[in-house]
């Protein structure tokens, strides 16, 4: 069936729930929600609500792109995973060049959009960051080392300089703080979702850590990131970024998650590792969330309820 025909045999509404499915909406959901607490950590605190939402869609587009562009490159490779095989175009659903003028699509209103709303500077972060993803990450990375995730990874942290860039002009070291810690969360993330599905990655030629160096040195690594991460999302709080209270939530979803990579070390199950994943993902979403209430509280100057100001007073 040609490209034509495979479109118009199915409805609209149809149609634009495949090209949806293409841009992975959770992905960027997650994406777009680690730099949502940029918005009232930079210099000038919470923008204008138009500001913050034209500058929270160039950033999402930007993911679309990358994701669209993703999608589009790997569509072989895909149907060779059983997790990735039902996607649209490995399943035939969307045709390629479909994908591919979608991605360009998706880059130009990005670019659009945040040179609009943030000038150059947000515009340019944004292009870096397909380009990065697709040619550095994708065509170049994934398929020949096992550092891919490693390096990779800098691709889906960029949302907070983007969103630092698009509502103050600038980058200052609370988005490259943000940053990090997305940086360094990637890899035990991706390596737990690796060694369960260790099988399907090695079928679709992908080198990742487990396969090259081997399970049990995937997690030892794993931990080193892991601890990385939780010591950087505590920095925010000695540098005035983020409250105390802040730190004290930072941390203890700190030690779930290591105590959680290291039951994965000590279990040596593949099942194990995959509830790593999960609990990675919850994770960064607790410590994001953290910092976005953080942030909300200080700026509207939220009081703290009479029997927490006791409490604290007690403890001093």
């Amino acid at each position: 069936m040609s490209e034509a025909v495979l479109s118009m045999a199915r409805p609209l509404a149809q149609q634009v729930r495949l090209w949806w499915e293409m841009t992975r909406p959770r992905v960027i959901f997650l994406v777009i929600f680690t730099g949502l607490p940029m918005l009232g950590m930079g210099p000038g605190g919470f923008p204008p609500l138009q500001v913050a939402f034209w500058a929270i869609v160039g950033t999402a587009l930007a993911g679309a792109a990358s994701s669209t562009f993703n999608a589009w490159y790997e569509r072989d490779t895909d149907a060779r995973m059983a997790r990735t095989r039902q996607r649209p175009l490995p399943a035939s659903s969307v045709a390629p060049t479909q994908a591919f003028v979608l991605g360009w699509v998706y880059t130009v209103l990005s670019t659009v959009v945040l040179t609009w709303v943030g000038g150059w500077l947000a515009a340019a972060v944004g292009l870096a960051t397909i380009a990065f993803y697709v040619l550095v990450y994708t065509a170049w990375l994934k398929p020949r080392t096992p550092q891919n995730i490693v390096i990779g990874g800098a691709a889906g942290a960029t949302a907070p300089m983007i969103l630092e860039a698009a509502v103050s002009g600038q980058l200052t070291w609370a988005s490259l703080i943000l940053f990090a810690i997305v940086f360094l969360w990637t890899p035990p993330h991706f390596w737990a979702i690796a060694i369960f599905r260790k099988e399907e990655y090695e079928a679709a030629g992908f080198p990742m850590m487990p396969s090259v160096i081997g399970d049990v040195a995937t997690r030892r690594q794993s931990l080193a990131y892991t601890l990385a991460t939780v010591a950087v999302t505590l920095a925010p709080v000695p540098l005035g970024l983020l409250s105390w209270a802040y730190g004290l939530a930072a941390l203890g979803a700190g030690l779930w998650f290591t105590t959680a990579v290291v039951q994965s070390m000590r279990a040596n199950d593949p099942r194990v590792d995959y509830r790593v994943f999960r609990v990675s993902i919850v994770y960064l979403m607790v410590v994001f969330g953290a910092m976005l209430l953080d942030t909300a509280l200080r700026t509207w100057a939220v009081p703290l309820p009479g029997p927490v100001l006791a409490a604290v007073a007690a403890l001093g």
